[in-house]
């Protein structure tokens, strides 16, 4: 953190600090920044981060004159921070530049610079180029997304992580293991991702557990932001799968966390896939890369691919994430569900397509 301040200050004079919540959370990086001769104001932001809140959030550093933008907190706070930047010079209507449903423009303007502090380990949002959005009116999230938002420098300290609660740990890093084990099995996977899927599967399947259960392991939280780190650098290069083209609309259906609703729904994708490439693809390299995946998790040379499911169903089990339907989400509502994960851009990357029965039966299973 100490590093901040004076990094800052070399890109810009005056700072908009995007957070979550509590503003006061940034606290410690605002004296960093005043040291280094920086003003600085907050942008709060509750939840997921919704279109007009970043509207709002680009007005003001426009009105404000920043000429930086700080993320610091969860993917939310991340994710913000970059729209924010993004949106306060290219001034069009925002539905311009969302995918999905909006026009889909590129950017015409660089954004302001962005820097990302994550307080959590779980998205890896700090090195990605898009920031997820949800539009309350369409009831989705979509992205606004562009190489240019990527942020220009990433502080990642895992002493901002200690002594998070032991739920927030949990679902913060099953959305880190998922985005690691989809890229991984992806479409799209390629040498590069696959050396940092292996690296932080191993890490996370030893740290998560730790982590929730002692929030003041450093070492375990040191492991969980690396692999986050690394999860955010594999799926920007190698996709994502079935896990995230289904969560990303249940998120604008639900006030479900991202984290929680991943967690729920890996071990059905991870089974619906297996099942699906042993039936219609039983040549596929995704169905070793399974077993890899099975061997990782559990240690055991001899492992299988369902050994990996059944291993990450009693790690949600272990870390009591409630089914969907906890979060109302309702049966009457899983058409619609499946109709919009089935055009989701994260499907793209899943290792086979899967079947409107057998995405419907993923979701059923998951809201428990």
């Amino acid at each position: 953190m100490g590093q901040a301040g004076p990094r800052a200050a070399a890109l810009g004079r005056r700072a908009l600090v995007v957070t979550g919540r509590d503003p006061k959370r940034a606290a410690g990086l605002g004296r960093e920044l005043e040291k280094a001769g920086m003003a600085w104001l907050t942008f709060p932001v509750s939840g997921e981060p919704e279109i007009e809140q970043m509207t709002d959030g680009a007005a003001l550093a426009r009105r404000e004159r920043c000429d930086l933008v700080i993320g610091m907190g969860g993917g939310s706070a991340l994710d913000a921070a970059k729209a924010i930047a993004a949106l306060a010079v290219n001034t069009e209507p925002i539905d311009t530049y969302l995918e999905v449903i909006g026009q889909g423009q590129p950017l015409t303007r660089p954004p302001l610079p962005c820097i990302a502090v994550p307080t959590t380990a779980g998205t890896g949002s700090e090195v990605t180029r898009n920031a997820v959005l949800k539009s309350r009116r369409h009831q989705v999230k979509v992205s606004l997304r562009s190489d240019r938002m990527l942020p220009v420098l990433a502080v990642v300290d895992p002493e901002l992580t200690l002594g998070l609660p032991p739920a927030i740990t949990a679902a913060t890093g099953c959305d880190a293991l998922t985005q690691l084990l989809e890229a991984f099995v992806s479409a799209k996977a390629n040498p590069l991702t696959d050396a940092l899927c292996r690296e932080g599967l191993a890490r996370a399947a030893v740290a998560l557990p730790r982590a929730v259960a002692d929030g003041d392991d450093l070492t375990a939280r040191t492991d969980m932001a690396l692999a986050s780190l690394f999860s955010g650098l594999a799926l920007a290069n190698a996709g994502l799968g079935a896990v995230h083209g289904i969560a990303g609309p249940l998120g604008g259906m639900t006030p479900a966390p991202h984290g929680a609703v991943c967690a729920r729904l890996l071990p059905e994708v991870m089974a619906a896939n297996i099942g699906a490439l042993a039936q219609r693809s039983p040549g596929s390299m995704a169905l070793e890369r399974y077993s890899c995946v099975a061997r990782i998790f559990t240690g055991l040379p001899q492992a299988t691919a369902v050994d990996g499911v059944q291993w990450v169903r009693q790690l949600v089990a272990r870390f009591a994430i409630p089914p969907l339907a906890r979060w109302g989400f309702h049966a009457r509502a899983v058409p619609a569900l499946v109709a919009n994960a089935r055009r989701a851009s994260s499907m793209k990357g899943n290792p086979i397509e899967l079947t409107e029965a057998e995405l419907t039966a993923i979701v059923m299973t998951a809201m428990g």
